[in-house]
């Protein structure tokens, strides 16, 4: 599995990083807040009439407006393309809405494989059925629906989680493509202005709350032509000629990172402690300040620096900066480097003022005299120096 493509397979954060967008965001976010109450209260008067009314076209039609009103836009691509006589949609997975919008396209059912049943399954607008039995006896009660006349077909999202829809599909899973030979792709593309789609760890109640305060979420739906299984041609190899047709629509990549691997990063994101934009340098510190490493103060350490220089031109400059870091003084970064003559490195010169040896910056003898008349930083007299 590959760390990069999993981070930009998924939003981690709902705001983004931009600045810009993130003042639009703030400005915005008082008519959100506004928008939110108001559709939360025409959002159940969208309920009661999908309750009321019976499967039909009209039905559709009138959600799907009242939808606009809540932000949901939907925009089909293809209609003519859709075949009726299918019996099996298959779709890539962005939001926790998806089936809700194709579903005002085409009528179509979508088990509830994971989470809550009866009332909340069916008020989502799931189909409830039974997973305690297990995966086989799945397939098996869905394939028995697929070949039952005059059922409508089933909607189901193979990748089994949901994505950004900018980067790429999750693998795709091979037990949906056992219940037909022959299935239609649809692929889907969602946007939304300032704010994410959805994040790993929010709730379906949560993302029903962005979807509401976001001025719009804009839903893509493109049908493409029915795909065959052929002769001798396994599941998971048909799994993955469509994932591939779908891919190449949406103009994704189509990866083998799987729902476990979304799981697998998600956790140990969570155990991750993340790592601090800045550092501070050990030699930055001195004297209750830092000195930043571009700015004014370095412009004064390295003055500083220079007027050390002209007094032991044989000291490296690097040495010398990093004592005024400590020091903050000429006078006692002098007195450092004159102490620790044993210790300081010199720069490589044909002589050495400070004795007779070639071989070192300060000889064992003695050492001549040195008086220097020094200033600050800021101009000030602050004395004479004598060893």
């Amino acid at each position: 599995m590959e760390t990069r493509g999993v981070e930009d397979m998924f939003d981690f954060r709902r705001f983004p990083k931009d600045a810009l967008v993130l003042l639009l965001l703030l400005v915005y976010f008082p008519v959100g807040v506004c928008l939110t109450l108001i559709r939360i209260f025409i959002g159940v008067h969208v309920f009661l009439v999908s309750c009321a009314l019976p499967e039909s076209f009209i039905r559709r039609f009138i959600v799907r407006v009242m939808c606009s009103v809540l932000g949901m836009h939907v925009r089909q691509k293809n209609p003519r393309s859709r075949d009726k006589n299918t019996k099996l949609y298959i779709c890539n997975h962005v939001t926790e809405f998806d089936h809700n919008i194709i579903n005002l396209l085409a009528s179509c059912n979508t088990p509830q494989l994971e989470g809550s049943t009866g009332f909340v399954c069916w008020a989502r607008g799931f189909m409830e059925i039974h997973s305690s039995f297990g995966q086989g006896a799945i397939g098996e009660s869905l394939q028995r629906f697929c070949s039952t006349e005059g059922t409508p077909p089933l909607l189901l999202f193979p990748e089994e989680d949901t994505t950004n829809g900018r980067a790429g599909l999750l693998k795709f899973s091979s037990w949906p493509f056992s219940l037909t030979d022959s299935i239609q792709p649809v692929a889907l593309r969602v946007t939304r202005p300032l704010i994410a789609l959805s994040t790993p760890d929010s709730s379906w109640l949560m993302e029903l709350f962005w979807t509401f305060f976001a001025p719009c979420t804009v839903y893509h739906v493109s049908w493409l032509p029915t795909v065959s299984r052929q002769d001798g041609e396994s599941t998971q190899e048909f799994a993955n000629k469509v994932q591939e047709l779908l891919a190449c629509e949406l103009g994704l990549v189509s990866t083998k990172i799987t729902k476990a691997d979304k799981a697998e990063h998600i956790k140990r994101k969570r155990h991750t402690v993340p790592q601090t934009s800045t550092t501070v340098r050990p030699a930055s510190i001195g004297l209750g300040f830092m000195v930043q490493s571009l700015g004014t103060d370095d412009h004064r350490i390295a003055k500083m620096a220079q007027q050390v220089k002209d007094v032991l031109p044989h000291v490296p400059l690097h040495v010398i900066t990093k004592d005024l870091a400590k020091t903050n003084c000429v006078d006692t970064t002098i007195t450092n480097l004159l102490e620790n003559k044993e210790e300081t490195p010199t720069e490589a010169t044909g002589a050495s003022t400070f004795g007779p040896s070639k071989n070192s910056c300060y000889s064992s003898g003695s050492v001549p005299t040195v008086k220097v008349s020094l200033f600050d930083s800021t101009g000030c007299r602050v004395g004479a120096h004598n060893t």
